[in-house]
């Protein structure tokens, strides 16, 4: 079994306890990795801490110069690492790939924007003064990822951190330690210096303790609402840190009648179980206008059934395991909640047949898609409360689009969200309307781009930890007025006796 080890101050670093990572396939061995205590945490916040002021000093294009070497190194290895990611954390072998290159257009877009403009020069109120803005790195930014996209996020937290001027301390998933150690590789072979990208493998425990560390400045979380409000509410707490959380959603798609079908059926499949339903922006309703209701559900049930469930290195797959067996539990006692709640199950692949595991695979974590119909109801969990799975609800509505918008806030979350219309005049009220941080039109609401910020409103996030608007989070800004005149004007109706004493 391959070893592995933490990374800090430029060193690998072995841990006093190791824990394994498995394929959630299979059950095969990625390898035993080390469990980050507060003391690792400690060591490598300090020496993030002492590395600061030297990082800081370089200029843009010097830090950026070593996030183009990462680049590179994500594009040579776009293969190698995505059959990793889909090993690791199961997601099938297109979007493992698809993984490794969000990663690359991230470190890309980060090294490039050094060369941009950094600040804003504006008209001052005296013809002798100059007024601007700079921004300034924060210090150390401790950075927690999670498992489902394990090569994209860890870079939409640090790339642009670094870049500005920040050292890191991150704490990756536990889930997908196979996959930091590999990044880790990365930052090493880029000649980063050390003490300014630093790792800790390893589980709550470690995270808490990045958390809780007086010397990091900024913590970037992206994960569950619970543990998201948890790190806000303590960072917030002392005075000049910040915390970026973006957290879970409860997800739509509205189908109104003036929807293209041909359009909205597979676009609420992808919304729906695309990575097996375990993303922060999947679709868990599909709230559908009632002229195009019962033809919707017959074909969108009908797409449900014929999704293809299998081992995530095979091409023709769509769908690969749940991530471990505690959230399968999760994800099956969610089912038999929609249940207990009044749902009419449409749809119920929860538990597959033998005939339906792939070979050597009936220890993985497998799960295919729960789909049931139900009137909303405000008191029903399953309505309101995030699965992170393959489980979604179609409700019927029977309203304008102020009703279906009315239904798309009825959480408290706000995420993401989709509609699909050929009206604008819906599209535009739904726009304005819909309370949410992502919004789609006549596409499925999963998906990013890095030029654009990514996070939510209401109980899913209090920033954007990820893309563009990750550098308000990571740097501060200063107002600077300069004086370019040789003495100082008073300014006007100034009485005379002050006049008279400054002379």
């Amino acid at each position: 079994m391959a070893s592995h080890a933490h990374y800090i101050d430029g060193k690998w670093v072995d841990g006093e306890t190791t824990f394994e990572s498995r394929n959630p396939t299979n059950g095969e061995s990625l390898g035993e990795f080390p469990r980050g205590a507060e003391a690792d945490v400690a060591a490598a916040v300090e020496a993030a801490e002492t590395a600061f002021e030297g990082w800081r000093g370089r200029s843009y294009i010097d830090r950026a110069e070593h996030l183009w070497d990462v680049y590179t190194g994500l594009k040579n290895r776009t293969d190698e690492l995505g059959e990793l990611v889909s090993r690791e954390c199961g997601k099938e072998i297109g979007e493992g790939r698809a993984d490794v290159v969000e990663a690359a257009h991230m470190v890309e877009w980060a090294a490039g924007n050094a060369r941009h403009p950094h600040g804003d020069v504006v008209p001052s109120e005296i013809a002798k003064k100059d007024a601007y803005m700079r921004r300034k790195p924060r210090g150390v930014v401790g950075c927690i990822t999670p498992w489902n996209f394990p090569v994209a996020i860890p870079f939409w937290h640090m790339a642009v951190a670094l870049v500005e001027g920040n050292t890191v301390v991150w704490k990756p998933a536990e889930q997908t330690p196979k996959c930091a150690h590999t990044i880790a590789e990365l930052m090493v072979e880029a000649g980063i210096p050390d003490g300014v990208f630093n790792m800790v493998q390893g589980y709550g425990e470690a995270g808490a303790a990045l958390v809780d560390h007086d010397a990091v400045d900024t913590v970037l979380f992206t994960g569950s609402a619970e543990v998201g409000h948890e790190i806000a509410g303590k960072v917030g707490g002392r005075p000049g840190k910040l915390a970026a959380c973006e957290m879970g959603g409860k997800n739509a798609v509205v189908i109104t009648e003036a929807a293209d079908l041909d359009l909205a059926v597979p676009a609420a499949v992808l919304s729906a179980f695309k990575t097996t339903g375990q993303r922060c922006v999947s679709a868990e309703r599909l709230i559908v206008h009632t002229d195009v209701y019962d033809e919707f559900k017959s074909r969108f049930v009908e797409a449900a059934e014929a999704v293809s469930i299998g081992n995530p290195l095979d091409e023709g797959t769509f769908m690969g395991p749940l991530i471990e067996a505690e959230h399968r539990e999760k994800v099956l006692s969610y089912n038999n909640l929609a249940r207990e709640e009044g749902g009419e199950v449409l749809v119920d692949r929860s538990e597959l047949g033998a005939e339906e595991i792939p070979d050597g695979s009936a220890s993985g974590h497998w799960s295919g898609p729960f789909v049931y119909e139900t009137e909303y109801d405000p008191d029903m969990r399953c309505l309101h409360e995030e699965v992170f799975g393959p489980h979604v609800a179609l409700i019927e509505y029977d309203g304008g689009i102020e009703h279906a918008v009315e239904l798309q806030n009825s959480t408290l979350y706000g995420l993401a969200g989709s509609i699909i219309s050929e009206d604008y005049r819906q599209i535009n009220y739904y726009r304005d309307h819909a309370e949410l941080g992502l919004a789609y039109g006549n596409l499925p609401c999963i998906g990013a781009e890095v030029q654009l910020p990514f996070g939510g409103v209401k109980k899913s996030g209090n920033g954007y930890p990820s893309a563009r608007e990750i550098i308000e989070a990571v740097t501060e800004r200063t107002a600077w007025t300069l004086n370019n005149a040789e003495e100082i004007e008073l300014a006007q109706g100034l009485s005379a006796e002050l006049k008279t004493a400054e002379r």
